[in-house]
């Protein structure tokens, strides 16, 4: 059985990529600061449960994990739409420090232990380190910075039998995230999804960082984007019905025989 450390494990992504990897037979270790949210999902996956903020993790936080075959550092987030000139530079140090330093940190203390299983590293980063957007500074350049960080991670790891991958999801329904992003107010999220028919879920996202660590030992995925058919871009997010085929009904009645639904 192999061994997968998740952080970001107690929500979104975290929690979907963790739920995921242990349906698919591996061993899973938990990370994130909420204790009781994460004891429930590693109770409900079979997985072990690591307490930590991952900004402040150290050697000692780790000693239960003796091996380790896949590192995914989902652990991160946004805060505030402010433009340049209004933003916060807590938040934006919040920021670096959750997406940027916490997957520093985890790399750098699992990193031995994935050299010496020929493992993979999946960084989740955005497509925001790709563009800008109006009152995405702080966002984008964090994420932007955890991609130059994967970039120059995998360059440096050139000889050594250890695969590295970014992914960066597009738009995600995933409302916690979106909620401590707009501090707590639930009409501005309604409003970031509205009409966007079906945006991706965490569990569109946990599929491909799934898809990515079951690849032969060999083969290197360097970046995967993924966004929802709705989004061609950044910039490009279409409001309105994409007029999809449904599955079709289970039951083969003459009335629902060959049609689609």
């Amino acid at each position: 059985m192999k061994t997968a450390v998740v952080t970001g494990a107690s929500s979104g992504i975290g929690e979907a990529c963790a739920r995921t990897l242990a349906s698919r037979g591996w061993r899973v270790f938990l990370v994130a600061r909420r204790g009781d949210r994460l004891e429930q999902i590693a109770g409900e996956t079979g997985g072990r449960a690591i307490v930590l903020d991952v900004t402040q993790a150290r050697e000692e936080d780790l000693v239960q994990v003796f091996e380790c075959d896949l590192l995914v550092n989902c652990a991160g987030g946004a805060i505030g739409l402010d433009g340049v000139d209004a933003a916060s530079a807590e938040d934006w140090t919040n920021m670096f420090n959750s997406n940027v330093l916490g997957t520093l940190r985890m790399t750098q203390l699992l990193l031995p232990r994935l050299i010496a299983s020929q493992g993979c590293i999946i960084n989740i980063t955005s497509t925001a380190a790709l563009a800008g957007y109006e009152g995405g500074g702080g966002y984008c350049a964090a994420k932007s910075a955890q991609r130059a960080l994967t970039h120059s991670l995998r360059l440096e790891m050139k000889g050594i039998p250890v695969r590295i991958t970014e992914v960066l999801p597009g738009m995600v329904h995933t409302p916690e995230f979106s909620l401590n992003r707009f501090r707590g107010d639930a009409e501005r999220v309604s409003a970031l999804y509205k009409d966007v028919d079906r945006p991706l879920s965490a569990d569109d996202v946990a599929q491909v960082v799934a898809w990515v660590a079951d690849q032969p030992a060999h083969v290197n995925v360097d970046e995967i984007v993924v966004r929802p058919v709705a989004q061609r871009a950044q910039h490009a997010l279409f409001r309105g019905s994409l007029g999809w085929f449904e599955p079709q009904r289970a039951d083969t009645s003459p009335l629902n025989d060959g049609a689609r639904q």
